[in-house]
């Protein structure tokens, strides 16, 4: 196995954890005042379901739709990269690049941190705009 294969592999572990952090988070929010939204959640507290999500689950969840908007083209970008040998170190970069901008987008997404959230965000879709060259590039090298 390469290296490039070896840091994309852990990058997706790692961005796998990060949503489940994140899903986790969610669910204490919601355990660590017994406040749900949904009626069979509340019923099985024997509470009465909230008009409302509070404002923290629903900031973290759509930190994680916003996960699921980007990573998955990761998932996809980076493996094509990989699977047409693209450059070893640069695929790699591009990976560990995109993992620390991705959790440290969560990371502000939750904290309200402006203009970071957005740095952080334009870091990893320059990533995802480095692999569409890479692959490109690769392809034309037939």
């Amino acid at each position: 196995m390469n290296d490039a294969l070896q840091v994309y592999a852990l990058c997706v572990v790692l961005l796998f954890l990060k949503m489940l952090a994140i899903s986790c988070y969610q669910g204490y929010l919601r355990l660590s005042v017994l406040a749900f939204h949904n009626p069979e959640d509340a019923a099985f507290f024997k509470r009465r379901a909230r008009e409302a999500e509070r404002p923290q689950v629903i900031r973290a969840a759509r930190a994680w739709t916003n996960d699921l908007e980007n990573i998955p083209a990761f998932f996809v970008l980076g493996g094509l990269a990989l699977a047409l040998d693209a450059p070893a170190t640069f695929s790699a970069w591009l990976c560990v690049v995109f993992t620390l901008a991705r959790v440290l987008h969560t990371l502000t997404y939750l904290a309200g941190v402006q203009p970071w959230r957005t740095i952080c965000y334009a870091a990893a879709l320059v990533c995802l705009l480095g692999f569409c060259a890479v692959i490109t590039t690769q392809l034309a090298m037939g």
